[in-house]
């Protein structure tokens, strides 16, 4: 019945594309949008998600990781931050284009199959109320709760709170933007039993140098969870990617 309803509706009102290129023949982006997106799809680190050149086999780690492993566990993204990907995310983020969260939460049970087998629970990356007044939604949130409803693990809305407001991370440094972050992020103690003992995936929009992943990852292990992985849209890509 669901499948009949939804047909009817497609002839009365064709499914439009997202990007608002050409009429697609499903809800989504165009065929043309569609081909620029640089998904991440093959050989990668299995600690950052960074895309290697070649295949060196399960489990490989980039030199960055095994010089300095990260706080948080593994980390996916479906694809790459460049011009293409990061006009429909700032959409999301600053053009009320809440709309564009069910497709990146379809991207990422792609990009992040193996963490959400794994995962008990699923955390957004949390705004300071400030900001999160000023915006009037969390994009973190927005994708985290589709991915919820279309995976079935539970949605933790509120398992991490920004306890102070910090400065944009633009422009800063590797080291500006850890410093930025640093003590931002706890897990309020009526909520540490959503946390304790579980496997958590953390959910963003965007991976830079991962400063603002490891200082909720750090939080979250703080109040006893078990394991914390990461899944984001998009990854900026490093300069220089080193295997080992």
């Amino acid at each position: 019945m669901k499948d009949l309803a939804r047909s009817a509706l497609d002839l009365l009102f064709p499914p439009q594309a997202l990007d608002a290129g050409p009429q697609p023949l499903t809800t989504g982006l165009s065929a043309e949008a569609w081909s620029r997106i640089r998904f991440i799809d093959g050989p990668l680190c299995d600690g950052c998600g960074a895309p290697f050149e070649f295949d060196l086999g399960p489990g490989v780690r980039c030199a960055a990781c095994e010089a300095k492993p990260r706080v948080f566990s593994r980390a996916r993204a479906a694809c790459l931050y460049d011009e293409n990907a990061s006009g429909l995310i700032l959409q999301l983020k600053h053009a009320d284009r809440t709309d564009l969260a069910p497709l990146f939460a379809r991207w990422l049970s792609r990009a992040a199959q193996n963490l959400l087998g794994e995962a008990e629970a699923l955390a957004p990356v949390p705004l300071h109320p400030g900001r999160l007044f000023a915006r009037r939604y969390n994009q973190a949130a927005e994708i985290a709760r589709a991915l919820s409803r279309l995976s079935g693990v539970p949605y933790l809305p509120d398992a991490l709170v920004r306890r102070r407001a910090t400065g944009t991370q633009g422009g800063k440094s590797a080291s500006g933007r850890r410093r930025n972050v640093a003590g931002a992020f706890m897990v309020p103690p009526g909520r540490a039993a959503q946390v304790e003992g579980r496997r958590i995936l953390l959910v963003d929009d965007v991976m830079t140098t991962g400063a603002t992943l490891e200082g909720c990852s750090r939080a979250l292990l703080a109040a006893g969870a078990a394991c914390v992985d990461v899944a984001v849209i998009a990854r900026v890509q490093e300069a220089a990617n080193r295997t080992i």
